[in-house]
């Protein structure tokens, strides 16, 4: 379980070779070594992060996972509570995909939704069973900025997160009285292999970053941060723009 001070001993990471889990991953080996599952296509960056994470003194398993084959999703959550509880899962796979092809191909949108949307609520369901199940845990979802509001540069994007925002949003309410608490993560641009080439917006962060304001709120409960928490302001103000004026600004 996660001890007085917000350590935990199990973390199972949905996307086992995401810059900002792995990040996250770390961070918490700090403190002390972890029992960790990393879940995500096989293969070299499987393995690369693996060893990356052992370096931490941390036992660490892979599994294979592929957000569109939902075969494999079962295995996956059966594999990592076959092991223990688990105390922290991070659901941390997406794609950014290319805009222009999301709203004028079908397969392009179909990717996008099925791994960034489809994908993280399946997997959900699963979690929140066992969690409720096992009496505690926390589950940690990585949304966007881009989920709040639809923008012309990337709003089929923006729209399989807006999606995932919100149904892991309505988990904090669900799972509350099972002791297992949810927290939504909405982090601005950051500098992973997801943005890679593309034009970085301004407030950027780095993986780093963002895992100091996820193991920060996972220590304080708090059920959805912002990183940087700047965000919050800045959206809050986009949010109550009057269109005409939002659908000129060059974004």
């Amino acid at each position: 379980m996660i001890d007085a001070v917000g350590n935990p001993q199990s973390l199972l990471v949905l996307g086992g070779t995401s810059d900002i889990a792995l990040a996250t991953a770390e961070k918490y080996a700090e403190a002390r070594p972890l029992r960790i599952v990393l879940a995500a296509r096989e293969g070299e960056r499987l393995e690369a992060a693996a060893e990356r994470l052992r370096l931490t003194g941390s036992t660490v398993t892979t599994v294979p996972f592929d957000a569109r084959k939902p075969e494999t999703h079962e295995a996956v959550v059966d594999k990592a509570f076959a092991e223990g509880d688990v105390d922290i899962t991070l659901v941390a796979f997406g794609v950014q995909g290319d805009n222009e092809k999301g709203w004028t191909e079908v397969e392009a949108a179909r990717e996008v939704a099925e791994i960034n949307y489809v994908a993280p609520i399946t997997l959900g369901v699963r979690l929140a069973n066992r969690l409720r199940k096992q009496g505690h845990g926390h589950l940690v979802a990585i949304a966007s900025p881009a989920g709040e509001r639809a923008r012309r540069s990337n709003f089929v994007y923006g729209s399989s997160k807006a999606g995932l925002d919100s149904f892991y949003t309505g988990l904090t309410y669900a799972l509350a009285d099972a002791g297992v608490k949810v927290t939504v993560v909405r982090p601005n641009f950051v500098h992973t292999k997801l943005t890679e080439g593309l034009k970085a917006a301004p407030m950027a962060q780095t993986p780093g970053q963002v895992a100091d304001v996820i193991v920060d709120a996972v220590r304080k409960g708090k059920e959805s941060v912002w990183a940087p928490a700047q965000m919050r302001w800045v959206m809050t103000v986009l949010r109550h723009l009057p269109r005409v004026i939002f659908r000129r600004l060059p974004f």
